[in-house]
């Protein structure tokens, strides 16, 4: 990989000498690299050399126009290459909150609020253009989440079984009114903090932003900052919001964190099982 990273740097950024790469971590849909502590490459898992391409070019427009929306620092591409499915950028500061626990979640709630809000303001068909559109039923969430669990049910504590059991046994709730644009996997992967001081340093990973249901960005804020923190960040939130689009929010709260056990599970990335099995009990509340 150094000498795949090195040719593409070479072409890129002629002149630019190596010194350290080092495999940062791998998600869903990419494997990310960093380059001298500075620069990060992502190279997308898509199988597909056209898709890839496609997804990686647009990934770099769409990035530019999220950097004119956002409240929080979002990742600034150097370069994009659809032929290697690589995008560079330079390197924000902070850690992933999953590895960083800040002592008092709750501060986090103002500034995810106006970031959520900013987003949600956007323009829907200009950012369509860009993101295109991610609406799935209910029922289909649903279907995944049992699928999942009973990849994971062996790890479930016997205690959160049938709560789990019952709520994937309940008709899901009803689709959203309205959509909006949404980084879409706003998960606490994808949220940078500080070490020393707590504060949100940046949003990454944006391959799943699309104009989707308001409710989705929201949801995992409740998955991995829990009801209270997410009770503080909607009371920041600036968009609309009902009952039901609460509903909606911890339906999907629910689905996708049996999806990251069972992702954790497949890929031996145990960060993601054990943080989840720790937040099933309150997120099946």
């Amino acid at each position: 990989m150094f000498d795949e990273i090195g040719a593409l740097l070479a072409r890129h950024l002629p002149g630019h000498e190596i010194r350290s790469v080092v495999l940062l971590g791998e998600g869903w849909d990419n494997v990310v690299y960093e380059v001298d502590g500075e620069l990060l490459v992502r190279r997308s898992k898509e199988a597909d050399p056209v898709l890839r391409g496609e997804t990686v070019l647009r990934e770099a427009e769409l990035l530019a126009a999220v950097a004119r929306l956002s409240t929080l620092p979002v990742p600034e591409p150097v370069f994009a290459d659809a032929g290697a499915g690589v995008l560079a950028y330079a390197k924000l500061p902070g850690v992933p909150l999953i590895e960083h626990r800040v002592a008092e979640p709750a501060r986090l709630a103002p500034v995810l609020g106006a970031f959520v809000s900013g987003l949600h303001r956007a323009p829907v068909a200009e950012m369509e253009e860009l993101a295109g559109r991610d609406v799935r039923p209910g029922a289909e969430w649903l279907h995944e989440a049992g699928q999942d669990y009973r990849e994971i049910a062996a790890l479930v504590p016997a205690a959160a079984r049938r709560t789990v059991e019952e709520f994937l046994g309940r008709t899901p709730p009803g689709e959203p009114r309205t959509l909006v644009f949404c980084h879409n996997d706003l998960g606490d992967e994808h949220v940078l903090v500080d070490p020393a001081t707590d504060a949100v340093t940046g949003i990454i990973d944006w391959t799943d932003a699309a104009v989707a249901d308001p409710a989705h960005d929201l949801a995992l804020i409740y998955r991995d900052l829990g009801p209270e923190v997410f009770d503080l960040t909607l009371a920041c939130y600036e968009g609309a919001w009902e009952e039901a689009d609460r509903e909606r929010a911890v339906f999907y709260a629910r689905c996708t964190l049996l999806g990251d056990i069972a992702y954790g599970v497949r890929t031996g990335a145990r960060l993601y099982t054990e943080t989840g099995l720790a937040q099933l009990g309150r997120t099946f509340a």
